[in-house]
């Protein structure tokens, strides 16, 4: 069990965290969510004594590992890292990455760190990348070896640090594969992470960090559909929805598309879906509107819902009556039509917006 008492961390004037009280138990898997440069890798980071908090304490089975008496080989013994950048040996091939630490730290024999170690690459689904260098691997396969090097030395807590966030969005599923496999060991595991619905499935309880410390906790549940504070439920909707406001034809529609990329990436939104948006895009703002938008702006907003995976793609304007289906480019509404679930056009002169389209994926 760990238990985080008053733990606070200071760099000059700049505090990342200043009061974080949790208890995370035996077996437990934590997901850490929250904006950029509210603490959460440094947190993990004080938890493994990769850097020292500035005051509190934290417990590790009964001892307070915050002592400066305190042997810091043990934390390492128990504790395991698995940082976003990899941190591999590039002079070492991959067995050798994940048989030297066992050497060196845990005394083991070349023979039997070898074998663990061939153990854990099949368990990765790398068995045949043994001989190979870091440097003819991919992303998402440095990341499994990173993995295995951590299990090899068979830690009670794995830390993860934003373990997909350097890696190419198709490679990020083999990594997420892997960390949900760990699950059925029962080692505790704490994952700080922007991929939400990786978090929602993964854990059996959520941070969210804010506000110099762990602002709301709770289960998945409770978390993403029923936040009980301001600033939780401002950040789950940011979240889920997306908004584009579309000004004029100057708009800067590939970096439109980069948006998009970003938000399927933050929800996890599988690679048919985020096509299915990018197209409704494309073809509907980029290609159908492009007459409005000379006129007046469109507000393009999707919102995703990971229960049934499916997107809601709604798009915005005022001006005269345009329906789509009456647009002069047939070819872009007919290809959006057969590619959507169902799209939908009503005008009410009477409404905010006027014109409103909705498109189901």
């Amino acid at each position: 069990m760990i238990e985080l008492v008053h733990l606070e961390k200071k760099y000059g004037d700049v505090v990342p965290f200043a009061d974080i009280n949790a208890v995370i138990n035996d077996g437990e898997v934590i997901s850490i969510i929250g904006p950029s440069g509210t603490g959460k890798s440094t947190l993990i980071r004080c938890i493994d004594l990769l850097e020292r908090p500035t005051s509190g304490k934290i417990i590790l089975d009964g001892e307070n590992i915050c002592e400066p008496e305190y042997d810091v080989t043990k934390v390492h013994l128990k504790i395991g890292m698995v940082f976003q950048s990899f941190n591999l040996f590039g002079h070492l091939n991959v067995i050798e990455n994940i048989m030297q630490p066992q050497m060196d730290i845990l005394k083991r024999q070349k023979s039997e760190a070898y074998e663990i170690g061939t153990k854990l690459l099949k368990r990765v689904g790398l068995a045949d990348k043994g001989n190979n260098r870091p440097e003819e691997l991919s992303g998402g396969q440095k990341q499994r070896v990173a993995i295995a090097r951590t299990l090899a030395m068979d830690p009670d807590i794995i830390l993860f640090d934003e373990p997909t966030s350097a890696l190419d969005p198709t490679m990020v599923g083999e990594v997420q594969s892997v960390i949900r496999d760990l699950t059925a060991t029962n080692k505790t595991m704490i994952i700080v992470t922007h991929e939400m619905n990786f978090a929602r499935s993964i854990s059996d309880r959520i941070f969210y960090m804010d506000q110099g410390g762990i602002y709301e906790e709770g289960t998945p549940e409770q978390i993403f559909e029923n936040p009980q504070k301001d600033l939780t439920r401002r950040f789950i909707r940011q979240l889920r929805i997306l908004e584009l406001n579309v000004k004029d034809t100057n708009y800067d529609f590939a970096g439109a598309g980069t948006e998009i990329d970003r938000y399927c990436m933050r929800n996890d939104i599988p690679p048919r879906t985020k096509l299915y948006i990018r197209l409704a895009f494309e073809e509907l703002i980029a290609n159908i509107l492009r007459p409005v938008i000379e006129h007046v702006p469109v507000m393009f907003r999707v919102e995703y819902s990971g229960k049934d995976d499916s997107a809601e793609v709604v798009a915005l304007y005022n001006g005269d009556k345009f329906d789509p289906a009456k647009s002069e480019d047939d070819l872009s509404y007919k290809m959006l039509n057969s590619t959507v679930s169902n799209l939908a056009y009503q005008y009410d002169p009477e409404a905010e917006y006027k014109n409103m389209i909705k498109i189901r994926i």
